[in-house]
């Protein structure tokens, strides 16, 4: 059975629009349209930042109806990992 290759955390968290992006998600939940217009990227940016967040567990998704789909951080140690360093460094006094 051969093993998935999975980025090094470093290629995953080395990018300013998916820190930025996850910064934002942490306690709240938004569309890509809406974490786009936060981040100040067009919608394929966002859109391509949320998959390889996705894939690697950090952020999933919920759908509301047929259209709307809300990201958020997940729940996995990974994610809640993440979401501890940002929040340390959120909160530096």
């Amino acid at each position: 059975m051969q093993a998935t290759s999975h980025p090094a955390l470093e290629d995953v968290l080395c990018s300013k629009t998916r820190m930025k992006i996850l910064k934002i998600l942490v306690g709240s939940q938004l569309t890509p349209s809406e974490i786009a217009k936060s981040v100040g990227v067009n919608y394929a940016a966002t859109a391509k930042h949320l998959e390889i967040l996705e894939a690697e567990g950090i952020v999933d998704h919920v759908n509301f109806g047929s259209r709307i789909r809300y990201y958020r951080f997940n729940e996995s140690s990974r994610a809640n990992a993440v979401r501890n360093l940002i929040a340390t460094f959120q909160h530096r006094v």
